[in-house]
């Protein structure tokens, strides 16, 4: 890979996961209704699990959906039905003094694994292996993924303070409703672009 080309793969990396997106979103109403600590293993879930994401498209999943296009659109049916659902709970998040009873955070492996469900996920894995890996050898792939790796982290993290930073003002019942609802559907309105692609 190139000096310039790593470059361009460093800005696309950024720029797509500091963006909002279904992860970001989830980690800001996880960071106000339950902290940064708490969301902890939802950000390495999804940091850890995206970057794994990456090298197997890279390994081959591209290849797969260009065989059999119907798979990419049982992918779309069940990522579409997967964020409806996590939209719901969302929406419906207990308020912030019983949420330590009453809700729990992602875990690691369920955020790993929303991953393979999240639209902006494959958009991104999809692009930086097709735009930034010419050749496709496994060690380019394994670059995107490193470069991925670093950068997501620190970008979602990002996310999961400024929920947690809101939580500050939403310790009105009434103001953490109308907050979940809206994180509910700003995440709803994230799948405009896979619904009615240009």
């Amino acid at each position: 890979m190139t000096y310039e080309l790593l470059l361009a793969l460093i800005a696309f990396a950024f720029v797509s996961s500091i963006t909002p997106g279904p992860n970001n979103l989830m980690l800001m109403a996880s960071g106000a209704n339950f902290g940064f600590r708490r969301t902890i293993p939802h950000m390495l879930g999804i940091g850890l699990g995206f970057t794994f994401m990456v090298v197997l498209v890279g390994a081959g999943l591209v290849q797969v959906f260009d065989a059999y296009p119907t798979s990419y659109t049982l992918l779309k049916i069940a990522s579409v039905a997967y964020l409806l659902y996590l939209a719901w709970k969302i929406a419906h998040a207990a308020p912030a003094k019983s949420a330590e009873a009453a809700g729990t955070p992602m875990t690691f492996l369920q955020a790993a694994a929303f991953q393979w469900v999240n639209p902006k996920a494959w958009a991104m894995a999809l692009t930086a292996i097709t735009a930034y890996a010419p050749t496709q050898t496994f060690s380019t792939i394994l670059v995107i993924a490193v470069v991925f790796g670093a950068i997501n982290l620190p970008s979602v993290s990002t996310w999961t303070i400024l929920g947690q930073q809101m939580a500050r003002v939403l310790t009105n019942p009434r103001r953490l409703l109308v907050f979940n609802w809206t994180m509910a559907g700003l995440l709803i309105a994230s799948l405009y672009p896979v619904l009615w692609p240009n």
